[in-house]
């Protein structure tokens, strides 16, 4: 099977128009036969030309696909949003916002809220799993990631930590973290690393104390010029992952807030983590949505 993104013209067949955007969201949250919300019975739905929503035929309650969704409350047409997921879905280093007003024909505001919407979307699917666990290795390192803002009239350069916890040949995790003290990376690594896992990390005294809380700790040097030990220590895999996010922040966005950082980490974490199912990301995005609301009464 090919691991190889979706092409235009294939995206294109699938959702050539407004009506199979609407519809691929309705089969996919809902289908014919789901029970209503209001009356409860399993009904047909039928389209409401009006708006983006279906009726149910017992009862004529409305149901809007798009609610729950980066979707929601916009004017935008969907398929613009779709095409906007496809390009997310089929480059290395992101999309900027002035590339979506390019090719979508939108102001830059729309383009900026979309491919916000689109990375807290990516965010959300990712759905972070515990790394680790016995007879695996997570490396763990931290890196900082400059930006600019103004400072007494004057352009200072600020700097923001992010962590990252990669498991040997699996799924990575990013927290954006406020710095690299032993009481702000230990209770994160607690939060997303099963105990009894081999850690590596560089020399940073922070990790000193991992044995103390379940965890076999292995170091790797750097001062010393050290990046991988004849047994097999090393935190390469994670810094090949920090040089991809910062390629993607220096060329495609110049420059990313602290505000805005953990979204664009999240969104180079959920390609770097379906780098062997590159295919399936697009309809994943696309398939993938918030909980439904309880059912009324």
């Amino acid at each position: 099977m090919s691991n190889k993104p979706q092409t235009i013209a294939q995206f294109f067949k699938q959702f050539p128009d407004e009506e199979a955007c609407l519809n691929h969201l309705f089969e996919t949250r809902f289908g014919q036969g789901f029970e209503c919300p209001s009356c409860g019975r399993a009904s047909r739905w039928y389209r409401i030309k009006a708006e983006r929503a279906y009726s149910c035929q017992f009862c004529g309650h409305h149901l809007h696909p798009t609610v729950g969704t980066p979707f929601q409350q916009t004017r935008t047409p969907l398929q613009s949003w779709f095409y906007a997921i496809f390009l997310f879905t089929t480059t290395r280093n992101g999309v900027a916002a002035k590339e979506l007003q390019r090719q979508l024909g939108v102001t830059y505001k729309t383009a900026w809220r979309m491919a916000d919407e689109i990375r807290k979307h990516m965010a959300m699917v990712d759905r972070e799993e515990m790394l680790g666990g016995e007879g695996t290795i997570v490396e763990i390192d931290e890196t900082l990631i400059g930006g600019k803002s103004k400072g007494r009239g004057l352009y200072r350069e600020t700097k923001t930590y992010v962590l990252g916890m990669m498991e040997r040949g699996g799924d990575v995790v990013t927290k954006v973290v406020i710095d690299n003290r032993q009481t702000t990376l230990i209770p994160a690594i607690r939060a997303n690393v099963v105990k009894g896992t081999e850690i590596h990390t560089d020399e940073l005294k922070s990790y000193r104390v991992l044995p103390k809380h379940g965890f076999e700790h292995r170091r790797v040097n750097h001062s010393k010029g050290e990046y991988a030990t004849k047994d097999g220590v090393t935190v390469n895999s994670m810094e090949s992952f920090w040089a991809q996010l910062k390629r993607a922040i220096k060329g495609t966005h110049i420059h990313v807030s602290r505000k805005h950082l953990w979204k664009y980490a999240k969104e180079t974490e959920y390609r770097f983590n379906r780098r062997a199912s590159a295919d399936t990301m697009i309809d994943e995005l696309l398939s993938t949505f918030s909980p439904l609301p309880p059912r009324r009464g």
